[in-house]
Parts: structure tokens; C-alpha cells; sequence
């Protein structure tokens, strides 16, 4: 089993600068005011706070902490993302719009439910969907085992939905779809994933039956993704 992927440098620096800014702010104190209490210089805080891809030194952030009263085990505690599960479709979107959504969410991780990767929308095939989330930092995994069979999807199709999806559910029970299950699960309680097909509306889709699944075995929440 691939291990979780990372969580983003970038993305921690974010969140530290959001939460030691909403500290300050919280006790009214100035960019200035802590900086001297931290015993730092203005413009160290300002980067510190800039949610630059460069983080600053941890002797840095423990004065700024110890400035603001909150341990540094709290303080990086309440800067990781919360794992879980996103809904994803690609359909209406392009390529740019859908890596700045899943960068807005924070997504760690793309699992591909599609049975066959390949799309006539530019970008959306395999290949390039995967280059274009490494750019962004996000790993992509393609879980063929949890794709839907051409014979399946007319009942998606034509709103025969309950035929579509109860046949689906029985095909999940073959050795590879449990053992792709199995992979999501691992990442959903580690890592933020957002589960993509191509269908916008997720109730015509067979990826809201993965998510179903994957959240009985993980209790996450599944979020759509805007």
C-alpha cells in the first residue's frame, strides 16, 4: 500500500500564518506589539505571517508562541487540516479552475474512480491531470478497481439510478475494488482526497457509492468540493 502523501510545506506555512495573525488580532495587539514582545524584528513577523511557501525557523516561531501564551504543541496542532473526503466532478470545469479548488480546499490527494482515465475535456486524462497536480503538489492515484463498467452507467444515465447503484454495490465486493477501498480508506483518515469522476451532480454518479462506502469504514465527512 502507496503511503499517505504529505501534507504540503506550503500548506503548513498558510495555516501558521493564519492562526498566529487571528492570535494577535484576538488580543488586539499590533504587528509591532508582538514582534517586540517575541523579541523578534517587524519584518521576521511579517514574513511570519506573509503565508509565504518559506517557513520561519523554529526558534522564531517558539518566541512567537511563548509571546502569545499558547504552547508550540498547540499552536501546530491547530494548524494541520483535518482529513476527510471530498466529492469531486470535473464536469463544466477546466483544468485551472479545478487545481485552484482543490488548492483552496487543501486537498492532499486525488483518487481517480473513473474506469478508464481518459476524457475529450483538455486536461482531464490521466497523464495530464496527474502533471498538473504534481504542479500543484497533489498526489494522484488511479483506483481502477472502483470504477464503474460501461454495461452500468445507462441506469445512471436514464434516472434508473437504484438499479445502477445496487448493481455497483455488488461488483465492489471483487478482490480488487476491496482492495482499492481499502487504499482510500488509508488515505481519507490521514489525508484530505477528493474523489473525482466526471458527473457535477454526485447523486447520478457512482461515486457517491464509494463514498458511502469508504465513510462506514472510516467515519470521515464527505464534503463537496466548490
Amino acid at each position: 500500500m502507496a503511503a499517505p502523501h504529505a501534507a504540503r510545506p506550503h500548506d503548513h506555512a498558510r495555516a501558521l500564518a493564519r492562526r498566529v495573525r487571528a492570535l494577535r488580532e484576538a488580543r488586539g495587539w499590533s504587528r509591532e506589539r508582538l514582534a517586540k514582545e517575541a523579541g523578534i524584528a517587524v519584518r521576521t513577523l511579517a514574513r511570519l505571517e506573509g503565508e509565504g511557501a518559506i517557513q520561519s525557523g523554529f526558534l522564531t516561531v517558539g518566541a512567537v508562541a511563548e509571546a502569545l501564551e499558547i504552547s508550540l504543541d498547540d499552536l501546530f496542532r491547530e494548524t494541520k487540516a483535518a482529513p476527510g473526503l471530498w466529492s469531486a466532478g470535473y464536469e463544466g470545469r477546466d483544468i485551472e479552475s479545478f487545481v485552484a479548488s482543490l488548492r483552496e480546499s487543501r486537498i492532499d490527494v486525488v483518487a481517480d474512480v473513473r474506469l478508464t482515465p481518459i476524457s475529450r475535456k483538455k486536461g482531464f486524462s490521466k497523464t495530464r491531470l496527474g502533471e498538473a497536480l504534481a504542479e500543484a503538489g497533489i498526489e494522484y492515484t488511479h483506483l481502477r478497481g472502483l470504477g464503474n463498467p460501461k454495461d452500468n452507467r445507462e441506469p445512471f444515465w436514464d434516472g434508473r439510478l437504484d438499479v445502477g447503484k445496487a448493481r455497483f454495490r455488488s461488483l465492489l465486493r471483487s478482490e480488487e475494488a476491496q482492495s482499492d477501498l481499502d487504499r482510500l480508506a488509508e488515505h481519507a483518515r490521514q489525508s484530505r482526497v477528493a474523489v473525482l469522476c466526471f458527473e457535477k451532480d454526485e447523486n447520478r454518479c457512482h461515486r457517491q457509492v464509494v463514498l458511502e462506502t469508504v465513510c462506514k469504514r472510516t467515519a470521515v465527512p464527505v464534503i463537496p468540493l466548490a
